[in-house]
């Protein structure tokens, strides 16, 4: 049997679409890179872009799928880290076991607060899951016996895998990927589902939607729920890496720009997402030579970006100026 130059072209880009297949070139990208870049601190970068990513995958199924806007996601983020962060220093819990356990608590005070918040629509719900950004973030200042207040607490103890301890950058940066490319192939399975079409649907006209016999506040309340237990995956990693947790690092500042990664990549685009966050997550260390002025540098290129590129980063396209062959 002959196959075509363009149905071969066709098999290659259904595998390439593939969940499975973007999800381990993802990672198999991840390892080319960290065998390129040696330097510690470069690497640690990379850790915080990875970690980040799992929070911004869960953020565009909710924001860019389902159209639900928030903006607590550090709350829940911050509620994985510090209950990994408890469990494993004032109770003793191995580090392995309390992964579950944050997960379970994230998501759970997702589910409670999620049932009230999700009835709300547009700017609404956003003030909603801001308001409960800032509970959270005041309870982690107020529960000082538990979080150490303002000071916060450290000796949280790094995570030990098969016998290995991942206390270097490049150890720690290869686990990171791996969870980030898990969390990858989650998404784009729900987004190829018929859950991912409803969720679609329920994005452009709820109503609609809800018409058809899609149970839109069902739904709407299991992508919260999803994107919490993604934050709360991230909280973990950041925990046991940095070893140290204060309020500071789970701010409103921190939600709005995870919000802003998503917006600049492409909202309707879960690889949008991933583009967005390396932007905003590497930009600001390249800004640095500017010293003073990187903050002033840093808002014109966002300004530049949402007013020349509002749909996002995700999908533009690169002129390409082909020299004419001579006759």
């Amino acid at each position: 049997m002959i196959v075509s130059g363009t149905e071969r072209s066709r098999t290659l880009k259904r595998a390439a679409g593939k969940p499975s297949v973007q999800s381990a070139l993802t990672f198999a990208a991840a390892l080319i890179v960290v065998s390129v870049v040696r330097n510690p601190y470069h690497v640690g970068i990379l850790v915080f872009l990875g970690i980040n990513v799992i929070i911004t995958i869960g953020l565009s199924l909710l924001m860019g799928y389902a159209g639900q806007i928030s903006l607590g996601q550090a709350a829940f983020y911050g509620i994985g880290a510090y209950t990994t962060g408890v469990l494993t220093t004032r109770f003793g819990m191995p580090v392995v076991v309390s992964l579950p356990l944050a997960i379970l608590v994230t998501v759970t005070v997702a589910f409670i607060v999620g049932i009230p918040t999700l009835r709300l629509k547009g700017h609404y719900l956003a003030m909603a899951t801001l308001g409960l950004g800032e509970i959270v973030h005041i309870a982690f200042n107020e529960l000082i016996p538990l979080t150490g207040g303002p000071s916060g607490f450290g000796s949280i103890p790094t995570i030990r895998l098969f016998g290995i301890e991942l206390d270097t950058d490049i150890r720690y940066y290869i686990l990171v990927w791996a969870i980030v490319s898990v969390v990858l192939f989650i998404a784009l399975n729900i987004i190829s589902s018929r859950i991912g079409r409803a969720f679609k649907a329920i994005h452009r006209e709820e109503k609609t939607a809800a018409t058809l016999g899609v149970h839109t506040s069902r739904l709407k309340l299991i992508i919260f729920v999803i994107s919490a237990g993604f934050a709360a995956i991230a909280g973990f990693l950041y925990a046991h890496y940095v070893t140290f947790l204060s309020p500071g690092s789970f701010s409103l500042h921190f939600s709005i720009l995870l919000v802003t990664m998503v917006a600049v990549g492409g909202m309707e685009h879960l690889w949008g997402a991933v583009i967005g966050t390396a932007v905003l997550t590497i930009l600001p260390e390249y800004l640095r030579f500017f010293q003073d002025f990187d903050i002033l540098i840093y808002g014109v290129i966002l300004m530049a970006i949402m007013l020349l590129r509002p749909e996002g980063l995700y999908g533009i396209k690169i002129p390409i100026r082909r020299k004419p062959l001579d006759g």
